[in-house]
């Protein structure tokens, strides 16, 4: 990720997210001070809870893409 983070520094990208498909995990970082640090809630998109990302794709290896939907949108809806 240090060549992209690089990029993306470069582009002026303030935020970038890694996703691990195979192990459902979303991994998120802030780009600041010529470095980045781990997030667990997107600066970008505020109150996005990077968890709620990470189970709505666990539940799509055994749950109909319909179903998932409405728990995700259930979930933004508070």
């Amino acid at each position: 990720l240090g060549n992209k983070r690089l990029l993306y520094e470069e582009l002026g990208v303030s935020e970038y997210w890694s996703v691990k498909v195979d192990d459902p995990q979303i991994f998120a970082f802030e780009i600041i001070d010529r470095g980045s640090k781990r997030i667990d809630i997107s600066k970008v998109l505020p109150n996005l809870k990077i968890a709620v990302l990470e189970s709505a794709l666990q539940q799509a290896r055994t749950r109909d893409q319909s179903q998932v939907g409405r728990w995700l949108i259930s979930q933004f809806q508070g």
